[in-house]
């Protein structure tokens, strides 16, 4: 059975094509978001990594930086700027409710029952982009999310 799966794992992985837009939406809302974790938190680092600005910087202090970033309470305030300036396409829009909507077997651990949902419909919509081959959409959601939640600090903190 490892030989098997094997050989089907190293069949997808030469794959370079996108999913169609119909199979993707076909996808399991929760299978799209256990995609989107790994691609927002990829994004994420890379993003970290290209902006700090110290070569060789700790990667203890890289991985507190991320972890600021990836999780559930600053997704759920990025799907709140998503909201705010109507940023989702019609299909992202019913991709990030069904995400949001789906019944997960865990919860969250830190944070509370919405903010979960809302990351986890914020991580689908993600999913849905990278299988449909879309990641400069994905950059473009991340950046303007992040963007929002900045002003949005900056006018709290009276700048």
């Amino acid at each position: 059975m490892k030989e098997e799966i094997t050989e089907r794992m190293l069949t997808e992985i030469g794959r370079t094509e996108p999913l169609p837009d119909h199979e993707a939406k076909q996808e399991s809302p929760l299978i799209l978001a256990w995609i989107g974790d790994g691609i927002y938190e990829m994004v994420i680092r890379a993003m970290l990594v290209r902006t700090t600005g110290i070569p060789g910087a700790p990667v203890a202090r890289m991985h507190r930086r991320a972890s600021g970033l990836v999780n559930a309470e600053t997704q759920s305030q990025m799907v709140g700027v998503w909201e705010t300036q109507q940023l989702l396409t019609e299909d992202e829009a019913h991709v990030y409710h069904r995400g949001r909507n789906a019944k997960a077997a865990t919860h969250a651990k830190n944070a509370p029952i919405q903010d979960y949902r809302r990351a986890t419909g914020f991580e689908a919509v993600l999913g849905y982009l990278y299988l449909t081959g879309r990641m400069q959409r994905i950059y473009e959601l991340v950046r303007d999310g992040l963007a929002g939640l900045k002003e949005k600090s900056e006018e709290n903190d009276g700048r």
